[in-house]
């Protein structure tokens, strides 16, 4: 029996549709008080509400039910990737995010710069969330300083305190746990092998993070780092293999830029701000069939546990709907990766809101504006997340009978 995507290659068919895909990232929410709104009930959305009158709504669960998702399994159940089969480190997205070319030969890090006091505890995780200008010096140091014998070392910046390490050796496997136990008044975690191919390359961070050591020493608040989502590259299907469609990515952020690349999308420059995207989206309007474009400031809101903030990114959200519309998309979906509520200031294993708009092909249900209620009610249901792709080419007329 085929599997999902051998399926899909089998039916979809080029009939010259166009596909939006809208993440709001971490956009499902929950009510402050039991008898509450969501923040999304909360915003005034009238451009999406219109949508919704028309289109059809649901909730899809990113990966299953009652799992928390990270953003890189919720972006490729979007995508239409099963998280649990392709399972990809942060290290990877972050480095294909800054444009980093990946070998077979290369293991990819996601490094934090952070504080370490006196007892080599832990005293910021972020090292006071260190300004990009600082952070990207100290990489160039790093990179020109840590020699590692028989290995290629790179050291790379990626946002304010972030980084990323890339270790190129023949036979180095990339299963090692994570160095950032998460927590402050405590040492970093030292690199630890998931199994007896990755030995040798946690070894090699072991002698990495000593050399740092040694470098930063005299650097606070940036006077060491952590290792998160260490793992090379898997092999994984184009985008464009499995639904015959080219597809643009409008994203600002790297790892979400990483997500599209690890898919083999186009990654276009976008500037900074949601406009900028939103310019770019009709720039290259004719360029390609689907698009995805991703909205960051809905998650980051809800992780600070600000309500009103995530409120006023939504409703910001909405303001650039007509801007969509207006290019007459076959579909648009807007949706999320996750949920984030502000109550929670974290992630959370909650059904996403899920918004399809096709003039064409879309079974209006009974919902009369976008918000988690309604999508509970809504005609698409509770679905896995990895099903959206299918109804997005569906309604778009690009995908072929099954069967006689």
């Amino acid at each position: 029996m085929p599997d999902l995507q051998d399926l899909t290659r089998k039916l979809n068919t080029n009939n010259g549709s166009k596909i939006v895909l809208l993440v709001a990232d971490g956009l499902g929410g929950l009510p402050l008080t039991p008898d509450g709104l969501t923040e999304l009930e909360t915003a005034k959305t009238p451009n999406l509400d219109a949508l919704a009158k028309r289109g059809t709504l649901g909730l899809s669960t990113p990966v299953l039910p009652g799992i928390t998702p990270g953003s890189g399994p919720g972006h490729l159940g979007l995508f239409g990737y099963d998280p649990l089969e392709y399972q990809i480190g942060r290290g990877v997205l972050e480095a294909l995010g800054i444009d980093f070319e990946l070998g077979p030969n290369d293991v990819a890090i996601r490094g934090n710069f952070c504080t370490i006091d006196a007892n080599g505890n832990i005293s910021d995780r972020r090292a006071g969330r260190l300004s990009s200008d600082i952070a990207k010096k100290l990489c160039e140091k790093l990179h020109a300083g840590i020699k590692i014998p028989g290995v290629e070392v790179f050291v790379q910046h990626v946002k304010e305190y972030r980084l990323v390490i890339v270790l190129r050796a023949e036979g180095l496997g990339g299963e090692i746990e994570d160095t950032d136990p998460q927590k402050t008044g405590v040492p970093p975690l030292d690199p630890v092998a998931k199994n007896p191919g990755s030995q040798r390359t946690a070894e090699l961070l072991k002698e990495f993070i000593k050399q740092a050591a040694v470098i930063l020493k005299d650097d606070a608040p940036a006077n060491l780092l952590t290792m998160r989502g260490i793992d090379k590259k898997p092999p994984i299907p184009t985008f464009e293999e499995v639904y015959g469609m080219k597809a643009g990515a409008i994203a600002v952020y790297p790892m979400y830029r990483g997500l599209a690349r690890l898919v083999s999308m186009n990654v276009l420059d976008a500037g900074q701000t949601l406009s900028d995207q939103m310019d770019r989206l009709e720039q290259s309007w004719k360029d390609f069939d689907f698009f995805f474009v991703h909205f960051k400031y809905t998650d980051s809101t809800g992780e600070d546990g600000n309500f009103a903030e995530k409120v006023k990114r939504i409703e910001e959200l909405d303001a650039a709907i007509p801007r969509i519309t207006a290019l007459k998309p076959d579909v648009l979906i807007v949706t999320g990766d996750h949920s984030t509520p502000s109550k929670m200031k974290s992630h959370s294993w909650h059904p996403v809101p899920v918004l399809l708009s096709a003039e064409e092909r879309c079974r209006p249900d009974l919902c009369d504006k976008f918000g988690e209620r309604d999508c509970l009610r809504g005609g698409l249901g509770q679905f896995p997340a990895k099903y959206l792709m299918g109804f997005a080419m569906a309604h778009a007329g690009r995908l072929d009978k099954f069967g006689a």
